[in-house]
């Protein structure tokens, strides 16, 4: 059976349009034992992103951000939080969307990139896919000094940072950002162990 025919949509309510979409939806659900139950959920709709992460395999480095986010400093991160560099696709393919902002965060115009695969990142309240990305770089590709756009409220610093410090971080809490450390795992997992 299809989840389209375990579901009966109700009701969905606007909660709020300011930065993105808040929604609410009451909902009947078949359980998987033949009754139906009613459901309410909120759901975050901010759109579809990517994130990509350079890196050189001759110095066995990765290029990253550091940057200020409000919703990590309100659940405790009193830091700047390490992450990939990423963005909404803003109606975009995936891989035109990530690579401008490459350009606006680190300042590299890459060549060949890789999709390696695409994941929901808080499927119980955002409607976010998220499509993950790698691509080898070097100094030649460096086009400007990075650091995104301050009319849009970016303040990004660029950190290239050997592999196994970007892992070690990882293991000792300074790099929290999941896309940043599932993208670091699979470097680790499938590329620079090679």
């Amino acid at each position: 059976m299809s989840v389209k025919d375990r579901i009966r949509v109700r009701e969905t309510r606007l909660l709020s349009d300011n930065w993105y979409v808040l929604r609410t939806t009451t909902f009947d659900w078949k359980r998987r034992d033949g009754t139906w139950q009613i459901q309410s959920r909120e759901h975050y709709d901010r759109g579809n992103g990517a994130v990509l992460l350079p890196y050189n395999l001759a110095n066995r480095t990765v290029l990253l951000v550091r940057q200020f986010r409000y919703p990590a400093f309100i659940n405790g991160h009193d830091d700047l939080l390490i992450e990939a560099a990423a963005g909404l696709l803003d109606d975009a393919e995936p891989e035109v969307r990530i690579r401008a902002e490459v350009e606006e965060e680190l300042g590299y115009r890459l060549g060949a990139v890789r999709k390696v695969f695409e994941a929901f990142m808080s499927p119980g309240s955002v409607t976010e896919i998220l499509h993950f990305f790698i691509a080898e770089y070097d100094a030649t590709m460096r086009i400007g000094a990075g650091g995104g756009h301050p009319d849009e409220g970016e303040d990004i610093e660029v950190l290239e940072l050997p592999i196994d410090q970007a892992l070690a971080m990882i293991a000792d809490g300074r790099i929290k950002d999941a896309k940043t450390i599932m993208l670091l795992q699979h470097l680790a997992l499938r590329v620079a162990s090679d």
